[in-house]
């Protein structure tokens, strides 16, 4: 069985999906053509002309397709149009390493790092990216040390993920990237030298992206979202857009009840401010209901998925304190935290590390002091702030809109120190 399995995986399946797909909208039409590489084969040895491996599981066909033709107005909104391919336009002579053919999941993976990272265009950064989630977001004075703090965000989930990088790969880089397994790695170019040392992971997908040095124009640009239905039908709804462009846009929590003003009592502090935006940023990539925390540009603790709020921003804490001992452990004693304490269970080492990273991360509470606390939807109760304040967090983003937003700043303004809180006016789910 277990060979069955591992041949699974290994397997890259023919698609009987058609060349080419036209999608009418009334008299308006979109023309798609399927994406194919040729690749070379695992075990044959010779050039193999396929398209996507196979879809989010084995077993499953599936085809990419790039717009090629049309250009969709829909009312006030007008569409993305051909030729501003991104994952769809990536060719053989992009794919600079290709490993193997790519799957579903490592194109979209890609594709949400590039819907993140698109927004992290002034400085250097990297986007992380694992089952279509960020796992570590950071920014940087260089890009190594934009991805040597993505990494340690959750060091464990970036095992096998996606790196995403807007700036040239440098030499510097690739040495911390080649520690790692990684299934891709994209970027906008490779500076020389840098393909030799990752072609050291004989799998790794290694993609040069076009157009990345184009990234801040896709803020603006929207594009068909569909949905299709266990019964066959569709939803089609316009993509998503981020309204919060810099921190102007942000604005001081406030609300009005029985008759009664209630104002967010402390200003954010400039580096407070600069955590709101970056954190909301990332948010647009995360997968909701989600309660995310970052802190100096790092996110800390990602909370996913959740049905309720105060349920995921504990997750997100629970995650920061685990990330956080995982990464005192191994900055030590050069194993991650679960190899340590089984090493400890075992009777093989001492209890006493073990006693002396948690007592550490306790008195640290995670790294969650001073963090910023991101979500994408208001808070229906206070609980869920609460959860954060307690961790010691000192400001918090988010919509706003609820009919207990007095009670949310209410608990700020209770806080010692108080936490501040700004409201972006707009929702940020993702499913």
């Amino acid at each position: 069985m277990s060979d069955d399995l591992k041949k699974m995986y290994k397997t890259v399946m023919d698609d009987h999906f058609p060349t080419d797909i036209t999608i009418s909208f009334g008299d308006q039409t979109l023309k798609y053509r399927k994406r194919s590489w040729k690749i070379l084969g695992e075990k044959s040895g010779q050039m193999i002309e396929k398209g996507l491996r196979y879809g989010e599981n084995p077993g499953q066909e599936a085809a990419l397709y790039e717009l090629i033709n049309g250009n969709l107005a829909l009312g006030d909104c007008h569409f993305i149009r051909p030729g501003h391919g991104l994952v769809s336009a990536i060719t053989e002579e992009e794919m600079l390493q290709s490993g193997k053919h790519p799957g579903k999941t490592n194109l979209t993976d890609v594709d949400n790092g590039l819907n993140i990272i698109k927004y992290l265009t002034p400085g250097p950064a990297v986007v992380i990216v694992k089952h279509n989630n960020p796992c570590g977001v950071a920014l940087g004075s260089s890009l190594a040390e934009a991805y040597q703090k993505a990494n340690m965000a959750d060091r464990i989930a970036a095992f096998g993920g996606c790196a995403l990088f807007n700036r040239p790969i440098d030499l510097a880089t690739a040495g911390l990237v080649a520690e790692n397994y990684l299934e891709v790695v994209a970027a906008p170019d490779f500076e020389e030298g840098v393909l030799a040392i990752l072609s050291q992971r004989a799998n790794l997908r290694v993609i040069r992206v076009s157009r990345m040095d184009q990234l801040k124009e896709y803020t603006n640009r929207r594009f068909v979202d569909f949905k299709s239905l266990m019964d066959g039908g569709l939803i089609i709804q316009q993509s998503p857009q981020n309204i919060v462009k810099d921190v102007s846009d942000l604005k001081l929590a406030s609300t009005i009840y029985k008759g009664q003003t209630h104002i967010i009592a402390r200003q954010p502090e400039k580096w407070e401010y600069a955590d709101m935006l970056f954190g909301w940023q990332v948010e647009q990539g995360v997968s909701s209901n989600s309660v995310i925390y970052v802190k100096d540009g790092v996110t800390i603790g990602i909370g996913t998925g959740e049905q309720d709020r105060v349920g995921v921003a504990e997750i997100g804490i629970f995650k920061a304190y685990a990330k956080y001992m995982d990464a005192l452990c191994f900055n030590r004693y050069g194993i991650p935290f679960k190899e340590l304490e089984l090493s400890v269970q075992k009777g093989e080492k001492s209890q006493d590390p073990l006693l002396e990273l948690d007592i550490e991360t306790k008195e640290a509470f995670g790294g969650l002091i001073g963090a910023c606390m991101v979500s994408d939807a208001f808070f229906p109760f206070r609980d869920g702030v609460d959860a954060g304040i307690q961790e010691g967090i000192s400001s918090i983003v988010q919509p706003g809109g609820s009919m207990r937003d007095f009670e949310v700043i209410e608990a700020c303004n209770e806080a010692d120190p108080q936490v501040t809180m700004t409201f972006t006016g707009q929702r940020a789910f993702k499913h």
